[in-house]
């Protein structure tokens, strides 16, 4: 089977989504299922659509079998844990293989019976607003509840478009990353971003992931540190507390992400 060619389209000034619709015959809903689009508000100048293809509405997403994005995207390093009510958390990470930066990168993980017959399903964004070449993003997903029948699972990318990169500001490094706490227990991550670019970052972000011996993400969290807006040169300090579902806990990663004032304030 030939796979379609997806076609992208570029905001520019003036545009609307429902104008973007009614120029590729597609519904508003589409375009903002097939790009992560929670707000239309939020659309900018440059940033780059997927446009789904109108046959693609017509399928039934109950019985649809899932298909990778287009951009290669790869969901590596999965760990499941149950929760102490019975819930079920899948953890992982994305890897961006695709060549050029990602943005709006969503995920899957179908839970299948010893007959591959699909008993649930979830599905979020990764920590990460905008995925560099090459980088990795975690992901967490919870299920309510861990089916009786579960027996295997299958991963895969729903979503991953071009990055619009003029808004995202790229000059932040974590530094003097610390960590405190027992093996399978919470730990304390102390560190320090620091801004080595020649503009304000705002909308300050940080990233950890906690790895097992498997290299399996067992914790993850996004919180701001104490200050969210760095200044050119200036840092800021973080303390942060992981919460394993696994482990132990073998290595914590750490990195920060950012907005340029000028996309936050056009």
């Amino acid at each position: 089977t030939v796979t379609p060619t997806p076609i992208f389209y570029t905001i520019k000034p003036g545009d609307s989504l429902l104008g973007v619709a009614q120029r590729y015959g597609v519904t508003v809903a589409a375009i903002q299922d097939a790009n992560g689009i929670l707000d239309p508000r939020t659309l900018q100048i440059g940033q780059q659509l997927v446009i789904p293809l109108p046959e693609d509405e017509e399928d039934d997403p109950a019985n649809a079998t899932p298909t990778p994005t287009a951009l290669p995207i790869t969901v590596q390093n999965v760990h499941f844990s149950e929760t102490a009510i019975g819930g079920l958390w899948v953890l992982g990470e994305v890897q961006n293989s695709s060549g050029q930066p990602l943005e709006q990168v969503r995920v899957g993980v179908a839970l299948l019976d010893k007959s591959d017959g699909e008993i649930a399903r979830a599905s979020g964004m990764v920590a990460l607003d905008l995925l560099e070449v090459n980088d990795v993003a975690p992901f967490a997903l919870l299920f309510g509840s861990a089916p009786g029948n579960f027996d295997h699972y299958i991963t895969f990318p729903l979503n991953a478009v071009p990055a619009y990169v003029g808004s995202y500001y790229r000059d932040l490094v974590v530094e003097n990353v610390e960590s405190e706490g027992e093996r399978y227990a919470a730990y304390t991550v102390t560190g320090t971003v620091r801004n080595v670019g020649p503009e304000d970052a705002v909308s300050v972000q940080v990233i950890l992931t906690a790895y097992d011996p498997l290299d399996r993400v067992v914790a993850m969290r996004k919180v701001p540190p104490e200050h969210n807006v760095v200044s050119p040169g200036g840092s800021t300090t973080f303390s942060i507390v992981l919460a394993p579902v696994g482990g132990p806990v073998t290595r914590i990663a750490a990195v920060a992400q950012g907005r340029r004032r000028s996309a936050t304030n056009p």
